[in-house]
């Protein structure tokens, strides 16, 4: 789990490499963009829903942090696309904060206002798939430095470890 620390702002950006045994990639796309799932699976999620404004389809989601930190909340816009490149079959998705009047900060929850990411999902050869994904975020407030490495030792790897069991979950339920 490469981290990199960039200077200019003082703040993490993670890339991660990763692998999903039997989680076939179409299948990985389709369970990460399901935001009614991720609320079932994510034990992190404490509001996330979907809303157009303006003709644009905004995210809203509110993560759970661990007492005494108060929880952090995101406004984005994402997409995710299906690639054809040199035969290979690549998902992508790409999320960006965005600023939107309609969906203002809440009281005693910290809102993330510079939030991107970047994924890429394709096959391992195999029947599973291969996932990359580029990571940034500013959480504002003063974040301990014990929840920062729980969150790159941890947290990243478990939550690798329950998207899987969501992939293989996914199909009960749908």
């Amino acid at each position: 789990l490469p981290i990199l620390f960039p200077q200019q702002s003082g703040l993490y950006e993670y890339k991660i490499f990763g692998g999903l045994a039997d989680c076939p990639p179409k299948l990985c796309a389709d369970v990460y963009m399901d935001l009614d799932f991720r609320k079932q699976w994510d034990q992190y999620v404490k509001e996330l829903y979907e809303k157009t404004y303006d003709g644009e389809k905004i995210i809203y989601w509110e993560v759970k942090y661990p007492f005494p930190l108060s929880n952090r909340d995101y406004v984005y816009i994402r997409e995710c696309r299906e690639m054809d490149v040199d035969g290979r079959k690549i998902w992508v998705v790409l999320a960006q904060s965005v600023s939107v009047p309609q969906c203002p900060e809440k009281p005693g929850i910290i809102r993330v206002k510079s939030y991107k990411q970047s994924l890429a999902i394709e096959s391992d050869s195999k029947t599973g798939s291969k996932v990359y994904m580029y990571y940034f975020d500013n959480p504002g407030g003063m974040i301990p430095s014990w929840l920062v490495n729980w969150a790159a030792k941890s947290g990243v790897p478990t939550f690798l470890k329950d998207m899987q069991k969501a992939c293989h979950n996914y199909s009960k339920s749908t």
